[in-house]
């Protein structure tokens, strides 16, 4: 077996802070990057001249450095309609297979992707290339990771109120950083981060939002509920995406419930959780135990012909939403 060219890279998924980590140091390696002449950078709208960028020397420089980010050609081929990149997969693959050898004296080529499908390219580079994924962390390490920053800069963060920051603001391990940082800035040297200082200054995801919500109209606290559902809208989310959310979060309660009374166990699987999110499992049946099953069905319905009478025009979706938690906390 031919040995495999290490200038041929695939970098995929969605935690980026990694991946990127990882570009940079390929580009560090690499030396000084002249665009257009030993740096090129193409993704779906140019990918087409992909082969033609290999071929083309770098002039005045030993190699050049190509770097193809969410090009599609990573994606199930579709139907070959001309210039997609459904056209070029299998044609890049074949390229880069039959070149390989001389590819390894004059190029580096990166291509980056946040979802991929093992299709012939992917499985042409997984043969004379390498290959790294980058799946989001588990809580655990995510919140070990934050922990050794803060002692880094000298400041103090407990365990659990790390837990609540990656709870409220997701495992993007990006957006995490760019948290722990004004948090960090706020609690100066010697401080102490706390969860007070999360709920002032961290940008909470709106799945996390939702769950507040949910908990206020599971203990019938209707002014608490409206709270939350208006700083959703402060917060520019739009009222037809809220009322998604929360008919997807109201099925996953009815699932969990069903689930429980049939002494089902699997529910990672039941709620499509990924790996870093098994920790939803608890939130989701402790919430589920605050409705009864006739009444999450009902607000399914609701919710459900809410969103159809508001697309007819019949009913304001705002008034409507507001409505639907009204009477149920009734």
């Amino acid at each position: 077996m031919a040995e495999k060219n290490p200038n041929l890279c695939l970098l995929y998924g969605k935690e980026t802070y990694f991946l990127e980590n990882v570009l940079k140091k390929i580009k560090k390696d690499f030396g000084d990057l002249i665009k257009g002449i030993n740096y090129i950078t193409l993704d779906q709208t140019n990918v087409q001249v992909l082969i033609s960028e290999i071929q083309t020397p770098a002039f005045g420089y030993e190699k050049k450095l190509i770097l193809a980010r969410d090009t599609g050609l990573f994606k199930k081929a579709g139907k070959k309609t001309k210039g997609s990149p459904s056209e070029w997969i299998g044609k890049v693959a074949e390229y880069l297979e039959e070149h390989q050898e001389e590819m390894k004296e004059s190029v580096v080529l990166v291509f980056v992707e946040e979802e991929i499908d093992k299709n012939e390219l992917y499985k042409t580079m997984d043969k004379i290339g390498t290959i790294q994924s980058f799946a989001e962390e588990k809580p655990a390490q995510i919140v070990a990771r934050l922990k050794s920053i803060c002692q880094a800069y000298e400041v103090k963060a407990d365990q659990p109120t790390l837990a609540y920051l990656v709870e409220m603001c997701g495992t993007n391990m990006q957006e995490l950083i760019n948290e722990i940082r004004k948090l960090i800035e706020y609690a100066g040297k010697g401080g102490t981060i706390d969860k007070k200082a999360v709920d002032l200054l961290c940008t909470r995801k709106p799945d996390s939002v939702i769950f507040n919500l949910t908990d206020y109209l599971g203990k019938k606290e209707i002014a608490n509920a409206f709270r939350v559902l208006q700083d959703l809208k402060y917060q520019k989310e739009p009222t037809q995406l809220i009322l998604i959310m929360l008919y997807n979060h109201f099925k996953k309660l009815y699932y969990t419930k069903k689930a429980v009374e049939e002494g089902c166990q699997d529910f990672v699987s039941l709620l499509n959780l990924k790996p870093n999110q098994e920790f939803l499992v608890g939130k989701y049946r402790t919430q589920a135990g605050r409705f009864q099953t006739e009444d999450l069905r009902g607000l399914l319905e609701s919710l459900a012909d809410l969103d159809y009478q508001s697309k007819q025009g019949t009913i304001d979706i705002d008034i409507g939403l507001e409505s639907i938690l009204c009477q149920y906390c009734a």
